[in-house]
């Protein structure tokens, strides 16, 4: 499913945070948000995924518009139902297995569940023997691969992560970077990364980079 963001422009105040933003991420592609903190990386991810409304500008999915400056009142279902976002921190229910946190997951985004994806997809991430621990058992590895899991649980047409490597020394980047391709491309999903980690650059055939809340050039 494609992705066009066109035009994106956003300030706090006076203080603008993105200017004029445009690139397309074509369906099935993969591609990184490079920028320095600051640069306006997490403003962008977010009027992409319709959280945030910007100030000019739109995103659309598809054929489905997720964000423009008149807002968009079905920006939350389209989101449900087509983005998948690996966060920084782990976001799971600490009193809940990985299991259960994942069937949760599913039910609030898609309304649905579906065990024999979950514990597939826990097998093909290599943690499916963990599927019954608590989220402060797992290792920082584990509890990397299980953030991944519940972002592809609920089918995702675009996933998305969001500084994925940046506590994690060159190898595991390395192994995070690989990881992310090979899921999204079982998955047929669109990749976008949005990182300061320039070590990942060479997994990835495309890089963008925001500089003060533009496209570079």
């Amino acid at each position: 499913m494609e992705l066009k963001v066109s035009g994106v422009g956003l300030s706090y105040g006076a203080q603008p945070v993105l200017d004029n933003v445009s690139f397309t991420l074509e369906s099935n592609g993969k591609a990184l948000l490079l920028g320095p903190s600051g640069s306006g990386k997490s403003s962008l991810i977010n009027v992409i995924c319709g959280l945030q409304r910007p100030d000019s500008g739109a995103v659309v999915l598809g054929e489905d518009a997720l964000a423009s400056k008149d807002g968009v009142s079905k920006a939350d279902k389209v989101r449900r139902r087509s983005i998948g976002i690996v966060f920084q921190t782990l976001r799971l229910v600490s009193a809940l297995t990985v299991r259960a946190n994942l069937l949760l997951a599913q039910k609030l985004q898609t309304g649905m569940q579906d065990k024999e994806l979950i514990d597939t997809t826990l097998d093909r991430l290599g943690i499916g023997e963990r599927a019954d621990a608590r989220p402060f058992e797992l290792s920082q590895g584990e509890a990397q691969r299980a953030a991944i899991a519940r972002a592809l649980v609920v089918k995702p047409a675009l996933l998305i992560a969001d500084e994925p490597t940046s506590a994690l020394d060159a190898a595991s980047a390395e192994k995070v970077a690989h990881l992310l391709i090979d899921v999204a491309e079982n998955a047929g999903a669109s990749l976008l990364v949005a990182t300061h980690d320039v070590r990942l650059q060479p997994f990835f055939e495309r890089s963008l980079t925001l500089e003060n809340g533009r496209i570079a050039k």
